[in-house]
């Protein structure tokens, strides 16, 4: 009985000096691991508010929107559901195209909808001016175009934008219905650090 005692008793001092040596020297085997903000140099978390224009051209030589794809001609949609639109629209201070750029809007928009004319955006922000040059926000939403306000979110940026989430608000500001080019107004709302 004292023997099975003592090794017993050696065995967990054993236990308590080498268990947080070895845990002190282990590499964990995983994937993933606890980070704080501040060893990626993130500060205070900012509200930021962008306003600009997206000029969307389908028609004439230099078109910034071009259909990718559409739905079989046997869809008689009067929304175009099943078109696919990529773009790279300018992004301007003010509404007219020939005012200062400060980015690009690049991806694409699809209609979405059988209903009404709702697009699924798909696209990144690109901004070239400013603090912002070379810092981008991605959107990911439902763009109901005939509405006054549309609302779609920021799901995330790259750059200064990093971490970024927040929304954006489009508005239409014109369209000519038989070239369907249009000049959007965007305010956006975005955190970032």
């Amino acid at each position: 009985m004292a023997r099975t005692l003592t090794e017993v008793l050696i065995f967990l001092l054993l236990s308590f000096i080498l268990l947080p040596i070895t845990l002190a020297t282990a590499r964990p085997n995983t994937f993933s691991r606890n980070l704080s903000p501040k060893k990626l140099g993130l500060k205070r978390e900012k509200l930021s508010h962008l306003h600009f224009y997206f000029h969307d051209t389908v028609s004439g030589k230099n078109p910034t929107a071009v259909p990718v794809a559409q739905a079989a001609t046997t869809n008689k949609s009067s929304t175009s559901f099943g078109q696919v639109v990529m773009i790279d629209d300018p992004l301007t201070v003010k509404p007219e195209v020939s005012s200062k750029q400060v980015g690009r809007a690049q991806g694409i928009y699809a209609s979405a909808s059988q209903s009404e004319v709702s697009f699924l955006m798909v696209l990144n922000l690109f901004f070239t001016e400013g603090k912002y040059n070379g810092s981008t926000l991605s959107i990911l939403g439902r763009n109901s175009i005939f509405s006054g306000i549309r609302e779609m979110p920021i799901v995330g940026g790259s750059g200064l934008f990093r971490f970024a989430r927040g929304y954006t608000q489009a508005k239409t500001y014109t369209v000519n219905l038989k070239t369907n080019d249009a000049v959007v107004e965007y305010n956006v709302y975005v955190f970032h650090y």
